[in-house]
């Protein structure tokens, strides 16, 4: 029996926002603060404002490509679960996970269940924050890209996107906050 891909709601106006291809930009120096920004969290309904994290914990921004809430980045899928199957060494470690994706509030509810995310899911479906972090884009959807910021904020470390190396792994970004 023949199965195809369903791929409703791939086409919509966040995807062809996103259809060319634009290099990851990213100019943030190590130590500077990073851009603070307000998204909703998926798992529990509130806002997640950066700032709040300020003098109280370190957060790793892991900006991931969804395309769909059953279409996924062939690279950022096995990098959302290593994610989530490790989150209780950020938790024990008191570092807060917040994952960032461009999917919408329905789709990104239908991630978080059928994933099962443990990590605040939080949704930049107009992809503002992205743009801010200049992550870049292509094919439909913003790049991955990891940041991980101290304490007080200021960036530690960031990784962006090459098709040599995708994602940086959780013990890459465990080892960078734990300096």
């Amino acid at each position: 029996m023949l199965t195809s891909t369903n791929f409703s709601g791939l086409l919509n106006q966040r995807f062809f926002q996103n259809l060319l291809p634009v290099p990851a930009s990213n100019v943030l120096k190590l130590g500077q603060m990073t851009p603070d920004f307000e998204l909703p969290d998926i798992n529990n309904g509130k806002l997640v404002r950066l700032s709040n994290y300020r003098g109280d914990k370190p957060v790793i921004l892991a900006f991931t490509r969804i395309f769909t809430e059953k279409q996924y980045c062939p690279f950022c899928f096995p990098h959302i679960k290593a994610l989530n199957e490790n989150w209780e060494k950020f938790a024990d470690r008191n570092i807060e996970l917040l994952m960032v994706a461009s999917t919408d509030d329905r789709q990104s509810q239908i991630v978080v269940r059928d994933l099962g995310l443990k990590m605040p899911l939080l949704s930049d479906p107009g992809c503002q924050v992205f743009r801010a972090y200049q992550v870049g884009q292509a094919l439909g959807a913003p790049l991955p890209a990891q940041f991980v910021l101290d304490a007080d904020g200021k960036l530690l470390f960031k990784h962006l996107f090459s098709f040599i190396d995708h994602n940086a792994s959780v013990d890459t970004l465990l080892k960078y906050v734990d300096r």
